[in-house]
């Protein structure tokens, strides 16, 4: 963007108007005369002000930009549940600190330096139009704008091309010097054979004749316009001229001897010093540049590599260093550090005869003896002036030594070995030498920086410009004089003196002082003279003779030369030149010519020698033959060679003095054949022929006016075609025009006042009234011209007055601006939509990255004028509806950069207008987070694929990015084209640092990649993934970084801009829906629903509290419970988050929501909503993980979804927590407004936590099952009734599970199991319905349901009615579905011939049936209860006693139980299983659960378990059948237990205690006698009673007793005695029921009376009445034995007589029998116990 000094970024508006000096190369005075009074030459006035006026530029005229610094982007990190990326970095940084190699060239540098921004405090976070638009170029945003102006410099004559400077720095001879030596060098072209440049002369002294006080020799600078191969410097030595007899310059060549002898030293050292004259002495060409350049490169050469061509523009890589290096055989070179090269010429050659530049190139040229000698030079090239500063901000920070070796630049720099540089034809005195050099800094130049160059350096004036096609920009006037050659007839020692006269009048009048002399800082002279020519019949010179000419030429001025001979001894004096003729020559006849001028020379001058009267007086030498040739050069820029403007300048200044008659037809005359002038002439003089035709047009008659207007139309015309560069506009017009038309802001008086308050006044109101007329919608091609110029005026710096003016006062063009671009975002145009976006996002860039922009209220102004853009995207959302997804994202980061820089009291406009349009504008925030959320590129979207892109328009550029400005797709495509730039910054400084060179080979930097890119591009289809994958690493890396910027800024931005609103419906200052407050609720719902950075979230939690503070209760209502249950679903789902700090945030958020429920609505309906969730999230979440043995355990995400459930209740932690997570620590005790008390309590905290963990640990044990649940039917089922119970506190969920067991018991066939399930279910319902008061039923009647199932709860409280939320409720809890359960139960219960339990159950259907008055339902119920009270009869009955189920108690040992480990449970089995059975059923369930270490034995009898004396590795089951426990049974009873006994009543089978006996020793035997046989009887407790909704139940409490032997003999005699009393007196209620009675009556008899030895009776008292043992028992035990087998043998006999009424017939024999067994019996016992005979 030129050489803008201001945009050095300090805001410096002191440099808005630059001040362009002119470089005068001949600080020219003009003859005093006219210096003081140009007036009286009105066209040199103007030409003089043309060039010695310094420009003024104005940079802010077309627009003004001084960028800030970039932001820099740090990684914005998203996490998923399972990452954790922020630990990883940290530790991955931890790492790269302590290796201590993290290299600046290693890390890829997001784009700079700091972000230094003063207001950044009152943000979340960054703006998120950088981010959006990372690589914006303001240079290239405008050049894109088709007809944009763009600044241009006032070309200077340094404007472009090389710059070198020349220093000599010794000359050395092997013979020794001793004589001074004086020099000339320019630059000269080998194939046209000509000079390019004036003269730079030196002197090379010998060191005896040096002054100690004389400065260094100067430099020569000289310009170049591009390398070539065919440009040189051609260096001319001479020397004083040799005496006659004296020492010749061929000793300067001599083999030997080399050394000059003391002798011949003198003799040089005391001829020099008296001889004034000089002759030549060698020649030598140096070439710069070798052969390979000239196709090659049309560009500058690059800074770093001096008179190399351009790395842009050069293909030749071998390395740029050849041209220098093959400075033929005679260059010696060396290469010192930086840009300065040392040149050794070795070959000078000698001049033998007079030669001529021209015979240098002869190929038949004799070639002499060359010099022994060496001259060295320093050559440097240099930036010119233009691109100074230029490649100071491309390359400010390159250093050679930050070179690599390996880079591609580093071999263009040193040649890869010495040699590589130099010609294989090079001869042997070529040799590379090093230097110390100056030293160079970095940019480039040496460390003078801009001032390269001192006051005594000589420019050189470089011929071209007199040649070159643009306007000449300085005051130049000289005349060059090259005397050539002058023919004698006979040798003579000839020199020319050269003078300038006014006029011929006299002989001995004075020249003028206007010659330039060679010796530095001399003023001008009167003459100067040429070298001898010695001993030549032939002159020959090679000198260039400088003459400053006078302003103004009579046709009187003219040179004169004189001719001298010269003696070369001394005799008694030092020699005295002879004059041996004149000639003259006029300057306005000859002074333009470039031929070759031949003139006669004059014996002697006469007066008046120039006139064609003198003429014939005068006499010549040589016969009056032309013999002295000359060529003269003019070069001037007041003195033009063509005749037409010379004409032109000379009738304008008759005209405006008024010399000439007043119709002035000579002036339009000139005017007129100025369309003639060619083309270059008339460009070099361009401005002031326009300055002129303007006066003329301002104040000549109309007809001057017309043909001065119509000839300047011409030459503008034929100005712009002829453009040199085919530039859209000629840019020396422009130039122009910017100078003359500027009114410079008032610092300094306009060029032409009229025009440019003209101008300016045009340039304002004409915009408006262009614009009124084409307001609105018009045609398309109209309608783009009209985008155009809005966007190249407010491009302008005015566009944005800056504050100062009130605001109100809305700037015109702005609001133009807005409603245009509003216009066309509906336009039909794809293209022109696009435009429109594009050049807002601009504009807003331009303004936002402006170094002079940046105070909070510039931004603030800037802010308000663009604001009314909301409110019309606001009024007519269809418009932005219809945008497709880039243009939609290019308003909204309009919108959000809008929004940013407003104060409150601007943006609460947008809310306050009605609650619909408030709502809109939260509508477009999400749409922000929709269109910006950041996706892993995986989630790349395909190219082109937008429903909205005509068919068949393929992207213009790949899409690398959906999200980022479209500006980046271009700028990713340029970088991947890029070669790897030598030293990483391209013109913007924006891209990565030096590509490593491990990233990419060297030999194809980016082909392949560059290549896939664009094959990708030019399919549509192409996915913008694969794209990616094609940039560069480091490439992809900042694309990443700055799409997850651009997404964090959004989100940290709408977050911002949510808490306003949040803080403004607090006061109710805006139009909202106060009742719901939908737009924060929605707007906080899209934050959560998705992927945020870690830096959202933790700004996000202080906000949610506040909004949480300001509208608790608004939030928290009925109304808002899907929202509620939302949040409470992702708190919950980031609380399984790896990231810590994420996941304590989550936990934070969870006591917030419990805090605000304390306030503003019931706990349990928190704890409800947060069950449901919980419930939602575990289908979502992975709650397991395989571990390597293929079984499953815990996942990560279950563990710390625990660990935050029980850090939300951890009252310790809790402070810490609050700080880490930037809450003040009372944020959950603080009481809110209105409120007197704090609610806040810890307990219910824990309570409700404990609630959720259960659900969790339900939820989990349910998942680690899946693989074995379909073999241990026993787990599953519990664990779905866990899931049920865990689940309670939603009727829905709880219900669901529930029916879940009610399924898996059906599936088993445990109807009974089953049956209660339908129960409990049933018993929610009615619950919910008597809460509800809903009349059919009351708490009896759930009294009388828990009598059946004992789970269904007691309290009736109003849970259920606390579960009403969104599509989970009590709403679904009807009598209909109650009854459908409680006939479910019914048909289960009758299954499972539970027929009691039908009945309670029909009992409650009943009264439904009834307030329905359902007569045909009662009739079913009624037949339905008839049927079941006869079933019940039937099993009560039946002589075998109805057994419902077996229950058997199990006991788990062994550590591959798990949970089950040391547990006893009783199983409730069906009435057909055995113990066989079940032993198996168990083996088989538990032994595919044993791994090879493990083990399954079963422990045979019941006895007590010992755990920890049994063996490790092996697990042991333990059954034992066990017996249910009547409520009323006398546990402590000694007898017997027989089932049947205690079943004569209708009971409710409902069981939750049961026994079994077992017998043992005490003397260790395993079995022995009945004296030595003890009983234990273990009863034990379970939790719960059946029939349950499981299988098994925990057995919670076992207690035993012990039975003595004799006890156990008692025992045994009571029970059989009670057996047959029971049977003899049961009342049978008909005659009907005798068989059955005489067949259980025959079994008992038969058991009892039978004689056999040792059993029954008979083996009691031989066990104990006998002898010793009947000694051990104590006498009370003794008479209860005695006692208890008289009353048996006293029933017997009864039970005999009851037996013998009852039989028939058939049964006799079988009386006898009993009869007989009886009566041994008695006489059997009589021995024991003599009282029996009489007893009985």
């Amino acid at each position: 963007m030129e050489t803008n000094v201001s945009s050095n970024g300090n805001g410096g508006g002191s440099y808005r108007f630059r001040r362009i000096p002119r470089h005068s190369l001949a600080h020219l005075k003009l003859d005093p005369l006219l210096d003081e009074n140009l007036e009286q030459w009105p066209h040199l006035n103007e030409l003089v002000q043309c060039y010695r006026s310094d420009w003024v530029k104005d940079d802010n005229k077309y627009g003004h930009y001084e960028p800030i610094s970039p932001v820099s982007f740090q990684n914005q990190i998203f996490e998923g549940p399972d990452t954790d990326i922020e630990t990883e970095m940290q530790l991955s940084s931890a790492r790269q600190i302590k290796a201590e190699d993290a290299t600046d060239d290693d890390v890829p540098s997001s784009s700079g330096r700091q972000f230094t921004n003063s207001d950044i405090t009152k943000h979340f976070g960054q703006s998120p139009l950088p981010a959006y638009e990372p690589a914006f170029d303001w240079g290239n945003e405008r050049s894109m704008i088709f007809g944009q102006r763009i600044p241009e410099t006032p070309t200077t004559q340094h404007g472009s091309g090389l710059k070198i400077s020349v220093k000599v720095l010794s000359l050395s001879f092997q013979a020794g010097l001793f004589e001074p030596f004086y020099g000339t060098i320019c630059i000269y072209n080998r194939e046209r054979r000509e000079k390019l440049s004036e003269d730079f002369y030196f002197s090379v002294l010998p060191s005896e004749m040096q002054d100690a006080k004389e400065p260094s020799e100067p430099r020569g600078i000289f310009y170049l316009d591009a390398p070539s191969a065919s440009i040189c410097l051609l260096i001319q030595l001479e020397k004083p001229a040799t005496e006659e007899g004296g020492v010749t310059p061929s000793v300067y060549s001599r083999k030997d001897p080399v050394h000059l002898s003391e002798r011949e030293r003198q003799k040089l050292q005391v001829w020099s010093r008296i001889m004034p004259y000089r002759e030549s002495f060698a020649w030598a060409i140096v070439p710069l540049f070798d052969n390979s350049i000239g196709a090659a490169s049309g560009g500058s050469a690059s800074p770093s590599s001096p008179l190399a061509p351009s790395m842009s523009g050069s293909s030749s890589h071998e390395g740029v260093f050849e041209p220098i290096a093959k400075i033929t055989s005679d260059g010696k070179l060396g290469y010192s550090s930086g840009s300065s090269v040392i040149v050794e010429i070795s070959n000078l050659n000698k001049v033998k005869e007079s030669y001529t530049e021209e015979s240098l190139q002869d190929p038949k040229r004799k070639v002499h003896k060359p010099v022994k000698g060496v001259l060295k030079l320093e050559i440097e090239k240099h930036q010119t002036v233009q691109t100074e500063l230029e490649t100071l901000s491309e390359s400010g920070s390159v250093t050679n030594d930050s070179l690599d070796p390996r880079d591609p630049m580093s071999d263009m720099m040193f040649p890869k070995s010495p040699g590589n540089g130099l010609d294989g034809s090079q001869s042997s005195n070529s040799k590379w030498i090093s230097s110390d050099g100056k030293d160079v800094s970095g940019n480039g130049s040496n460390n003078r920086g801009n001032q390269d160059f001192y006051a005594d350096d000589f420019q050189a004036f470089d011929f071209r410009t007199t040649m070159r096609n643009e306007p000449f920009s300085q005051l130049f006037h000289c005349l060059y004089v090259y005397p050539l050659t002058v023919s004698l007839s006979r040798k003579r020692n000839l020199f020319v003196r050269v003078e300038l006269r006014k006029d011929d009048a006299e002989a001995r009048r004075q020249p003028l002082e206007v010659l330039y002399l060679r010796e530095r800082g001399s003023s001008l002279q009167k003459y100067s003279h040429t070298q001898v020519a010695v001993g030549a019949r032939v002159a020959c010179y090679h000198d260039e003779i400088k003459v400053s000419l006078p302003a103004v030429w009579t046709p009187l001025h003219h040179l004169l030369f004189t001719f001298y001979h010269v003696d070369l001894q001394t005799k008694l004096e030092a020699p005295k030149p002879v004059v041996i003729g004149y000639a003259a020559l006029p300057l306005s006849t000859h002074a333009q010519l470039r031929s070759e001028i031949s003139l006669p020379i004059m014996k002697e001058l006469l007066p008046h020698y120039l006139q064609d009267s003198g003429k014939e007086r005068l006499d010549y030498v040589e016969d009056g033959k032309s013999i002295f040739k000359l060529r003269l050069r003019l070069c001037s820029s007041l003195y033009p060679i063509n005749e037409r403007i010379r004409d032109f300048f000379l009738e304008y200044d008759r005209h405006t003095l008024r010399t000439s008659p007043p119709w002035g037809s000579e002036l339009l005359e000139a005017i007129n054949s100025l369309k003639n002038v060619d083309s270059t002439a008339l460009l070099q003089f361009l401005h002031p022929i326009l300055n002129m035709l303007l006066h003329l047009i301002g104040n000549g008659g109309e007809t001057l006016q017309v043909a001065a207007f119509r000839a300047m139309v011409n030459i503008l015309t034929r100005v712009q075609q002829e453009s040199v560069d085919d530039a859209e506009r000629n840019r020396y017009l422009v130039n122009y025009v910017d100078y003359v038309f500027d009114d410079f802001g008032g610092r300094q008086p306009p060029v032409y006042p009229g025009l440019s308050t003209v101008w300016g006044s045009l340039a304002r109101s004409k915009v408006s009234l262009y614009l009124d007329k084409f307001s609105g919608v018009c045609q398309s091609v109209l309608h783009d011209c009209k985008l155009i110029f809005l966007q190249i005026i407010c491009d302008h710096d005015l566009f944005v007055e800056m504050p100062g003016r009130d605001p109100s006062d809305r700037n015109y063009l702005s609001s133009v601006l807005i409603q245009e671009l509003f216009l066309t975002l509906d336009h039909d145009d794809l293209s022109q939509r696009a435009k429109a976006a594009r050049t807002l996002v601009v504009l807003l860039c331009k303004h936002e990255f402006d170094a002079r922009y940046q105070k909070p209220e510039d931004k603030l102004y800037i802010a308000q004028l663009y604001f009314p853009l909301i409110g019309q995207i606001l009024d007519e959302m269809p418009v932005f509806y219809n945008l497709n997804a880039a243009e939609k994202r290019e308003v909204l980061i309009i919108i959000l950069q809008i929004i940013r820089n407003l104060d409150d009291a601007s943006i609460v406009k947008a809310w306050q207008q009605s609650v619909a349009r408030t709502r809109l504008f939260f509508k477009l925030m999400e749409e922000c987070l929709v269109l910006f959320e950041h996706r892993k590129p995986a989630d790349g979207m395909l190219i082109g694929s937008s429903s909205r892109n005509p068919v068949g328009d393929g992207p213009t550029s790949p899409k690398y990015s959906e999200k980022l400005s479209p500006a980046i797709n271009n700028y990713l495509s340029e970088a991947s084209r890029q070669e790897v730039r030598p030293h990483g910054t391209p013109d913007n400084g924006y891209l990565w640092q030096r590509v490593n060179s491990q990233l990419s080979s060297p030999s194809q930097p980016y082909s392949l990649r560059e290549a896939l890119a664009q094959a990708q591009s030019s399919r549509i289809g192409a996915s913008a993934q694969a794209l990616r994958e094609s940039l560069h690493p480091i490439l992809r890396q900042k694309l990443e970084l700055w799409e997850e910027n651009l997404s964090a800024a959004v989100s940290l931005q709408v977050l911002e801009i949510s808490e306003k609103f949040s803080v403004m419906a607090a006061s109710h200052s805006i139009a909202t829906d106060y009742g719901k407050l939908d737009c924060l609720s929605s707007i906080i719902m899209s934050f959560f629903s998705r992927n945020q950075p870690l830096a959202f979230w933790k700004a996000f939690l202080p906000v949610f509290n506040h909004v949480f503070d300001l509208h608790g209760a608004t939030l928290m209502a009925r109304e808002n419970d899907r929202f509620l249950k939302q949040v409470a679903f992702h708190l919950l789902r980031l609380a399984v988050f790896r990231n810590d700090n994420i996941r304590k945030r989550a936990v934070v958020g969870l006591q917030i929501l419990v805090r605000s429920s304390f306030y503003f609505m019931q706990t349990a309906r928190l704890r409800v909503m947060l069950t449901i969730t919980l419930s939602e999230l575990m289908s979502d979440m992975q709650v397991t993980q395989m571990k390597s043995d293929g079984t499953l355990e815990e996942s990560g995400e279950a563990r710390r979804l625990r660990n935050s459930l029980e850090e939300m209740a951890d009252e310790v932690k809790s402070s810490d927590l609050l700080k880490e997570c930037g809450l003040p620590e009372n944020s959950l005790s603080v009481t809110p407004e209105n409120f007197e008390a704090n609610l806040w309590s810890w307990s219910e905290v824990k309570s409700l936590s404990s609630s959720l963990l259960l659900a969790l640990d339900a939820s989990l044990e349910h998942a680690l099952l899946a693989s074995v649940m379909s073999m241990d039917r026993y787990a599953a089922a519990e664990s779905f009734y866990k899931l049920a119970m865990a689940f309670a506190p939603v009727p829905d969920l709880h219900i669901m599970w529930l029916l879940h067991l009610c399924d898996a018991h059906q599936e088993m066939q445990s109807w009974a199991e089953a049956a209660q399930c339908a129960v409990a279910v049933a018993g929610v319902v009615m619950q919910a319905i008597v809460a509800r008061n809903d009349g059919v039923w009351s708490k009896d009647h759930v009294t009388a349901l828990r009598k059946i199932c004992p789970m269904v709860s007691s309290e009736i409280t109003s849970e259920a009615s606390a579960a009403e939320v969104e599509g989970y409720g009590a709403s679904k809890l009807t009598v209909d579905s109650a009854v459908k359960y409680l006939q479910l139960a019914n048909k289960l219960f009758s299954q499972a011939e539970l027929y009691h339990f039908c009945a309670s159950i029909l009992e409650l259907v009943i009264p439904v049936y009834k307030s329905r008055r359902a007569y045909g339902q009662l009739a079913k119920c009624h037949t339905l209860l008839t049927n079941i009270y006869e079933s019940i009869l039937e099993q009560e009955s039946s002589p075998i006693p109805f057994t419902d189920a077996t229950y058997y108690r199990v006991g788990f040992y062994g550590e591959k139980f798990g949970k089950l480990d040391r547990k006893e449970y009783v199983y409730r089995e069906p009435r057909d299983v055995r113990l066989g059975d079940i032993m198996e059923k168990l083996s088989h369930i538990y032994e595919s659960r044993m791994d090879g270490n493990h083990t399954l034995h079963i422990i045979p009898d019941s006895r007590q378990v010992k755990a920890d004396e049994l063996q490790p590795g092996v697990c042991y089951l333990q059954i034992t059948a066990v017996d249910p426990v009547m409520e009323d049974e006398d546990l402590g009873s000694r007898r017997e237990r027989i089932f049947s006994l205690s079943t004569g009543t209708v009971r409710a089978r409902v069981f939750d205690r049961f026994l079994f006996d077992t017998p043992f020793t005490k003397n260790g035997k395993t079995q022995g006698g009945l004296e030595d046989q003890w009983k234990r009887r273990t009863v034990l407790q379970t939790e719960g009673s059946f029939p349950a909704l499981v299988n098994r139940l925990l057995v919670i409490k076992c207690e035993s007793l012990e039975f003595s032997p004799v006890e156990n003999a008692i025992g045994m005699i009571e029970t059989r005695t009670a057996a047959l009393r029971n049977e003899l007196e049961e009342p049978r209620s008909s005659e009907g029921d005798q068989l059955p009675r005489l067949q259980s009556l025959q079994r008992i008899l038969q058991g009892s009376v039978a004689v056999q030895v040792n059993s029954g009776v008979l083996s009691v008292c031989t066990a104990f009445l006998s002898g010793e043992p009947a000694t051990r028992l104590r006498s009370q035990e003794l008479q209860q034995l005695i006692a208890a087998l008289l009353e048996f043998m006293a029933v017997c006999k009864r039970a005999i007589r009851v037996h013998f009424r009852l039989i028939g017939e058939e049964d006799q024999d079988f009386h006898t029998q009993l009869v007989n067994g009886f009566q041994s019996l008695t006489a059997e016992l009589s021995h024991y116990i003599p009282a029996i005979l009489s007893e009985l």
